[in-house]
């Protein structure tokens, strides 16, 4: 994601040149935020900043001559280790926490196998859309394109008269899933922080410092998860106020830290006394098993931030094995602890491996923790969607109230996300919702579709189209039986929430 679109960037200047979005003429840097926002075809949360050391016409030159993927901004890119870290965090969230309820739904030996599956698939995947946005670099002489350019070229390249003419819907249907996808983030730690906060201060009374002995716990009732998620909302609008990127990696290192050290002792705490796991089935039943795929998926949806992080590279001929490396990473995390916590809590895990931890200060502290992490991650996921949306609101308001207008949109969307998480507490099913709804179009059933729309006029192996035409499948079912079983659960509950742990009976 590139800087606010409230505030110019260095080399701004350069790259609306570069690629057309904006008007050829220099903009005096004063003026470049109210033009960037009156723009409506601007969408720079995917691009890189653009480096006013090189003008555009030799980045151009270079890149068209050398035959390899350059572009703009090579002192100011990133190196394959912040890559990596980055890819790495992109991945890493509440998805990871839910990943042991996931195995639970669909069984201890089926969970940890369709988890590798669906991890290599997605991997997959998010090489099928670096290999196309790179194609269409080089055959449009730009430096970088986003996912929507690329699903909206690839449209363009159809054989097929009427995808051609409506290939604009390409990005806008792009757009419209990274929305969903981001504000159902949003949601979800809505929901993440009122159940973990509840917890904790129902708990109080009675936690201890002996974090192994089985205990009695008398909760001291207080108000309903749904006020605590109000009692958060002024918190969050005041979050995403700020607009600048740069101020917001603040809070980025910050939740960086809080969620490595709880983590840390969520692995420390799992791994210690696991029960005989002969008695938890192989493989559940099939009717909760579409549950597993929306958490799954969801945990694996990191596609939209593949070509960014792409795109900032200094040699982005080394993305390839950076996205191989650290998506190996992120699956052996996913796996391991996937599987450890099924073993350790059993039948008990809740929709979140932190609602189960034992009630001492220590692991009560983790849970505050990772839930400082979560609260400071909703601005950084809240900003996709702040720069797809608020410019087309900007855009056509006057002038002097672009700053009320902007804050205006950002609290209405703060609001909406607080709406939907008290419409849906459950965080299991959320999870699983978004991920059925938008993750899966985004990470399993557009790149292959969009393989072939780009390959098919230059000629495609039979055997790829029906790979790609398998994956898009596999991901269209997971779509539409996901989300289906996740609001008939949503209408009909099969069984109550669980408040077991395994230190602990909540009474």
């Amino acid at each position: 994601m590139a800087a606010s679109a409230l505030e110019p960037t260095p080399g701004s200047e350069l790259k609306a040149r570069a690629t057309g979005g904006l008007s050829a003429a220099p903009v005096p840097p004063v003026t470049m935020s109210t033009q960037r926002l009156r723009d409506e075809d601007y969408r720079d949360y995917s691009s890189t900043d653009a480096s006013p050391e090189e003008s555009p016409s030799e980045g151009l030159n270079n890149f068209s001559s050398s035959g390899s993927y350059m572009r703009f901004g090579e002192s100011n890119s990133t190196t394959w280790f912040q890559t990596l870290i980055h890819l790495l965090k992109s991945n890493i969230g509440t998805g990871l926490l839910g990943l042991p309820l996931a195995v639970k739904n669909a069984g201890i030996l089926m969970g940890p196998l369709s988890l590798l599956v669906i991890g290599l698939v997605a991997v997959h995947c998010m090489r099928i859309l670096v290999k196309c946005a790179h194609h269409f670099c080089y055959r449009l002489n730009k430096p970088f394109v986003d996912y929507g350019d690329t699903v909206m070229y690839s449209l363009e390249a159809s054989p097929i008269s009427w995808l051609r003419n409506h290939a604009h819907w390409g990005r806008r249907m792009v757009d419209f899933f990274l929305i969903v996808t981001q504000l159902g983030f949003c949601c979800i730690y809505f929901v993440f922080l009122a159940d973990n906060f509840k917890q904790v201060i129902e708990m109080a009374n009675g936690t201890t410092n002996n974090c192994h002995n089985n205990e009695t716990v008398i909760l001291t009732p207080t108000m309903d998860s749904r006020l605590y998620m109000l009692t958060f909302l002024p918190f969050m609008v005041l979050l995403v106020f700020v607009r600048n990127l740069r101020a917001l990696s603040i809070f980025s290192l910050l939740a960086n830290i809080t969620m490595a050290v709880s983590l840390v002792m969520i692995y420390q705490f799992t791994v210690q006394n696991i029960p005989d796991p002969s008695h938890l089935p192989l493989v559940a039943s099939w009717k909760t098993y579409p549950l597993f795929f929306g958490t799954a998926i969801f945990a694996f949806e990191g596609i939209g931030m593949v070509l960014p992080l792409e795109n900032k590279m200094k040699d982005p001929k080394k993305f390839s094995l950076i996205l191989y490396v650290g998506m190996a990473i992120v699956t052996a995390l996913y796996v391991s602890l996937g599987i450890l916590g099924y073993l350790h809590f059993g039948a008990n895990i809740q929709g979140s491996i932190t609602l189960n931890l034992p009630n001492c200060w220590l692991y009560q502290s983790v849970k505050l923790l990772y839930s400082v992490g979560i609260f400071f991650t909703y601005a950084l996921q809240f900003y996709v969607p702040a720069e797809i949306i608020i410019p087309f609101f900007v855009a056509r308001g006057p002038e002097h109230c672009e700053l009320v207008i902007d804050l205006s949109v950002r609290t209405v969307l703060v609001c909406l996300t607080c709406i939907l998480a008290i419409l849906i507490p459950r965080l299991d099913l959320v999870i699983s919702l978004v991920g059925s709804v938008s993750s899966s179009a985004l990470a399993l059933i557009i790149p292959p579709l969009l393989e072939i729309t780009t390959y098919y006029s230059e000629g495609m192996s039979p055997i790829t189209i029906v790979k790609d035409a398998l994956i898009s499948i596999l991901g269209f079912v997971g779509f539409v039986v996901g989300t289906c079983l996740t609001l008939y659960e949503l209408i009909q509950p099969s069984s109550a929430p669980i408040f077991i742990n395994s230190t602990s009976a909540f009474v």
